[in-house]
């Protein structure tokens, strides 16, 4: 045994740590859940659950972390699968620590415990963060919310997925900063706005090609209804499939070869031969923070106005 030593370790400054926690046994039936930064328990939480209950051991329980509510109840910012697992193995009450929290900082709590201590999806994570209002996952909802994208904010298999839906949170938030808004915004619209908005097509590796061909290829990228049409020809998903047989051959990535090949028929349905492409495509080009964002010139019509 050993004692708890700082023995060698910078002391930290001034903090503020906010109210000291009480601990409380709760009711079961006293705690809730807020949808706005909490998951549903689904797949393998489901089997986390069951484990927990199976194998319950007060022994094995950290206090649930919790934090009052309107309506006298307690929200649970840390524990809703331990709860749940405890209330299945037959009990009624469990171990709690009462922080005084607000809305936003409830999410951020949870953000800061998951995402640290132990990880969870960045799909998670990012509505952890809009709950929190933290200014980079707002920023990622309007994109998406102007490109008419649902970000999923657990994992969904493909086949139960809708047109439009992507688990790709964190292919969005690297392309934000690697290309920018604008282009963002096209790349998921020519998905979301032509014959490709189906289930799956927002894939992490479709996004990145996207976004790596419109930004080395701006003329066309700003080429409006023009643009849009030329996706309607093109079947992404025939195209995803064959480019990664293709990387395995030509020893390349999936997205360098999505990448090539939707350059390849932009280039046969958008001709442009006053360009001349001076690099290799987006994804090949300097380091990041080389890179700048351009100005959008907001050509793309609406959903609406090319449908009607």
């Amino acid at each position: 045994m050993r004692a708890i030593s700082i023995e060698g370790l910078k002391k930290s400054g001034a903090v503020s740590a906010g109210t000291a926690p009480l601990l409380q046994w709760l009711s079961i039936s006293d705690l809730v859940i807020d949808p706005a930064y909490q998951r549903p328990i689904v797949g393998k939480g489901l089997r986390t659950v069951n484990r927990i209950a199976q194998a319950f051991s007060w022994f094995c329980f950290a206090p649930v972390v919790v934090a009052p509510t309107a309506d006298s109840k307690f929200a649970i910012i840390d524990g809703q699968k331990r709860t749940t697992g405890a209330a299945l193995a037959g009990f009624d009450s469990v171990p709690c620590q009462i922080v005084s929290a607000t809305r936003e900082q409830q999410a951020e709590a949870r953000r800061a415990i998951n995402g640290v201590a132990n990880p969870i999806s960045r799909m998670a994570l990012h509505a952890a963060a809009i709950g929190a209002t933290q200014g980079w996952a707002i920023q990622i909802g309007a994109i998406c919310v102007r490109a008419e994208v649902e970000l999923l904010r657990y994992p969904v298999p493909v086949d139960r997925q809708a047109a439009g839906q992507t688990m790709a949170v964190g292919a969005i938030a690297q392309c934000l900063k690697r290309y920018g808004e604008e282009t963002l915004i096209t790349a998921l619209q020519c998905v979301t706005q032509t014959t490709n908005n189906q289930p799956g097509v927002l894939s992490a590796r479709m996004i990145k090609a996207l976004c790596a061909v419109l930004n080395a290829d701006q003329r066309r990228r700003d080429s409006g209804l023009a643009l849009l049409e030329a996706f309607d020809a093109i079947d992404l998903p025939t195209l995803a499939s064959a480019a990664s047989a293709a990387a395995m051959a030509k020893k390349i990535s999936p997205v360098q070869a999505i990448a090539d090949r939707i350059h390849l028929e932009l280039g046969r349905l958008i001709p442009t031969p006053s360009v001349t492409r001076k690099a290799p495509l987006a994804i090949r080009e300097a380091p990041l923070e080389s890179r700048n964002a351009v100005e959008w010139q907001g050509k793309l019509p609406a959903k609406s106005a090319r449908r009607s």
